[in-house]
C-alpha cells in the first residue's frame, strides 16, 4: 500500500525549500502523494505575517503543476494553537488503521522534536521521515536519539506498516527560508532583491504576494 506523506509548516510564505522537501520525500519514499498542511496558529511561533486565506492560496499556487502535491487546509480553520499530534489523530481516524502515513520533517525539526506536544506519541499514528541523516546521532539531543534509535528503518518500510518507523530522505541542501523572503519583500525593490526572490519563490507565488501587497 502506498503511503500518504504529510508536510506541515507556517508557509509564510511557501518557498522552494518546502517544495524541494516535499519532492525529495516523493522521490525517496513509496508515497502516493504529499499533503501540505499550512498551520493555523503554530504554538512555537508568534503571530504570522500573512492571513490564513493568503497562505492557503499561496500553497495552492505553488503546487498547481504537480498532481502529487495536495493542499490540506484543516489546520488553518481549527480553533486554538496548532499541534501536529492533533492532526495525526484526526487523519488516522479519517484514513483508517491500515493506511501508512509519513510525517515529513527537516533535520532542524528533528532537533526540536522533544519540545513538541506528545512527541513520543507521533509514531503511534505515523512514520517519521527526515531529510538529512536520521541514521546518525550526531548533534541530536540524547532524548531524541534514544527515541528514534529502535525505530530506524529503510525508506521502503513505510509501505509495510501504518506507522512506527523513522526513515531517511535523500535531499540536497536548499538555501531558502521564509525569514529571508519576508526581509527581501520588506525592502525597497532592487534588481538584486528581485533576482533573489525569483530564486526563492515560485513565480505564481511571487506574483500573488505583489498583487496582494503582502509582507510590506
Amino acid at each position: 500500500m502506498q503511503a500518504i506523506g504529510l508536510l506541515g509548516g507556517s508557509f509564510d510564505p511557501i518557498h522552494v525549500g518546502h517544495l524541494a522537501l516535499a519532492r525529495a520525500a516523493l522521490d525517496s519514499l513509496p508515497l502516493a502523494r504529499v499533503r501540505l498542511l499550512p498551520a493555523g496558529q503554530p504554538w512555537q511561533k508568534g503571530s504570522l505575517s500573512a492571513p490564513a486565506t493568503d497562505r492557503q492560496r499561496m500553497v495552492e499556487l505553488a503546487i498547481a503543476s504537480d498532481a502529487r502535491l495536495v493542499c490540506d487546509a484543516r489546520e488553518l480553520y481549527r480553533p486554538g494553537p496548532t499541534y501536529t499530534i492533533d492532526t495525526l489523530r484526526e487523519l488516522r481516524a479519517e484514513l483508517g488503521a491500515e493506511m501508512p502515513m509519513v510525517l515529513v520533517l527537516g533535520a532542524d525539526q528533528l532537533q526540536r522534536l522533544a519540545t513538541w506536544r506528545d512527541w513520543r506519541a507521533l509514531t503511534d499514528f505515523a512514520h517519521i521521515a527526515v531529510a538529512g541523516r536520521p541514521q546518525s546521532s550526531e548533534h541530536l539531543p540524547r532524548v531524541v536519539e534514544d527515541f528514534i534509535a529502535p525505530r530506524r528503518a529503510a525508506p521502503s518500510a513505510v509501505a509495510a506498516a501504518p506507522h512506527g518507523c523513522v526513515v531517511p530522505i535523500a535531499m540536497a541542501p536548499v538555501e531558502a527560508s521564509a525569514t529571508e523572503v519576508r526581509a527581501l519583500l520588506a525592502q525597497p525593490p532592487s534588481p538584486a532583491a528581485d533576482a533573489r526572490l525569483a530564486q526563492l519563490l515560485p513565480a505564481a507565488v511571487l506574483d500573488y504576494i505583489r498583487a496582494h501587497r503582502l509582507y510590506r
